[in-house]
């Protein structure tokens, strides 16, 4: 796949984006969940190593390929690795599955309601590396807590600002300001935040386009003005906590909107399955998100 041929195939949307971007902070709760306790490796590298076996062993799978799975969001580290002599972002679009790249450094502690994300050292270094590499665009992410203008306001632009340098190098940008689903006041946040990225949307040099990556909304389509934006290339969204089954309901409510799950993908796979048992978990989960990404209730 050429660089076109990606676009067209994320803006398609005929399945969903895996997110198997787990990094350092959240890569130990990755493996409890797939079945790896704590005690199971000693350091930082002997969990990585454990954790990109995992993500191996599901690009691998025949479950897995670019029938259902359009794309895969990819942590830095595994970008870098190999799948069977392969390097990952080859392997993936070899399978037809276009590879996107996490670039954030994790989250600012909380000020008026949202965490900002925290710098990002050497990006243009990185993504000039991830580009050659043949990956197609980045996610970022950041979250709100609190329906508080001034912060919600504040995310989206850094959102935008992260997304621009991206853009200068080719890439394409997916910008994750993340809405809390426990936060009581999400509603008339969501509304907030649909507002500050259609102004951002609105200011994009012509010719220029993003992706979105947003929590479920409360209100069915509430964001079908992002979803239609003529410099939006596609709308995914997060389980952001919901199970498998709760998000895949909520996922569907949405037209136009395809997922990116991370937990709710992985969920039910473990370590000590044999093949044809890890392959047929992995394919169910697949089937579930895809129907959910691809078939609508609503109109």
């Amino acid at each position: 796949m050429n660089r076109q041929e990606m676009s067209a195939r994320i803006a398609a949307g005929h399945g969903f984006i895996a997110a198997l971007d787990q990094s350092g902070g959240s890569t130990p709760k990755a493996l409890r969940a797939y079945g790896i306790a704590d005690e199971g490796w000693d350091g930082d590298e002997e969990m990585f190593a454990l954790i990109h076996e995992m993500r191996s062993r599901i690009i691998r799978s025949p479950a897995f390929s670019g029938a259902k799975v359009v794309g895969a969001i990819l942590f830095e580290r595994t970008m870098d690795g190999s799948v069977d002599g392969t390097r990952v972002p080859q392997a993936l679009i070899a399978k037809g599955v276009v590879p996107f790249l996490k670039i954030d450094r994790g989250l600012e502690d909380e000020a008026d309601g949202v965490q900002l994300m925290k710098p990002i050292p050497a990006l243009d270094d990185l993504l000039e590396r991830a580009k050659g590499l043949g990956v197609f665009g980045t996610k970022e992410r950041s979250v709100i807590n609190a329906a508080n203008a001034s912060g919600i306001a504040a995310i989206v632009r850094q959102q935008f600002e992260v997304a621009a340098q991206v853009l200068s190098h080719g890439l394409m940008p997916i910008l994750e300001p993340e809405y809390s689903i426990k936060a009581a006041d999400r509603s008339e946040g969501e509304a907030l935040l649909r507002e500050e990225i259609l102004h951002g949307l609105d200011a994009l040099p012509a010719g220029e386009q993003v992706m979105l990556k947003l929590s479920l909304p409360v209100t069915a389509n509430f964001y079908r003005a992002l979803v239609e934006h003529p410099k939006v290339l596609k709308v995914v969204a997060l389980s952001g906590g919901y199970s498998r089954d709760e998000a895949c309901v909520e996922l569907e409510r949405n037209d136009g909107v395809i997922a990116s799950f991370s937990r709710a993908l992985l969920d039910g796979l473990r370590a000590s399955m044999d093949d044809r048992e890890f392959d047929v978990e992995l394919g169910e989960a697949i089937d579930a998100i895809d129907r959910a990404s691809t078939m609508k209730t609503t109109t």
